[in-house]
């Protein structure tokens, strides 16, 4: 469950490693989202000049920039239609443009398999769905 100031790791080349969730898109009076709600983030640190040699210079995001994100995974455990209980390592997020495609060109890490649905540009770029 991602809230207000709640913070997650940015699994693509997009430039950001660490952000800050400052509003969740679209719950309503329900503070919490879930795997695949889209977020408001804040970049709080960027990652080191020498992994970001892929990305482009036009994907660089900056410190202080507020973008969208999709949440891709949660430490907090969701269950799914089948009765499997899915909990992940970290919180983690990808960040989207307007149209809900992502910043960057590759994404680092799994993600979860219910992002298919409204974002498969994310899922066909990840290694591995669970």
């Amino acid at each position: 469950m991602i809230y207000l100031k709640s913070l997650l790791n940015v699994i693509d080349n997009s430039g950001a490693a660490l952000v800050e969730c400052v509003n969740v898109l679209g719950k309503g009076n329900k503070n919490a989202g879930r795997v695949g709600d889209r977020i408001v983030v804040v970049v709080q640190a960027l990652r080191s000049a020498k992994l970001m040699q892929q990305s482009s210079s036009a994907n660089r995001v900056q410190r202080g920039d507020i973008r969208h994100a999709v949440i891709v995974r949660t430490k907090k455990e969701f269950s799914r239609k089948d009765g499997t209980v899915i909990r992940f390592d970290d919180n983690a997020c990808v960040l989207v443009n307007n149209q809900g495609e992502p910043v960057g060109t590759r994404i680092m890490g799994v993600v979860a398999r219910e992002l298919s649905k409204k974002y498969a540009k994310i899922t066909t770029l990840a290694p591995k769905v669970v």
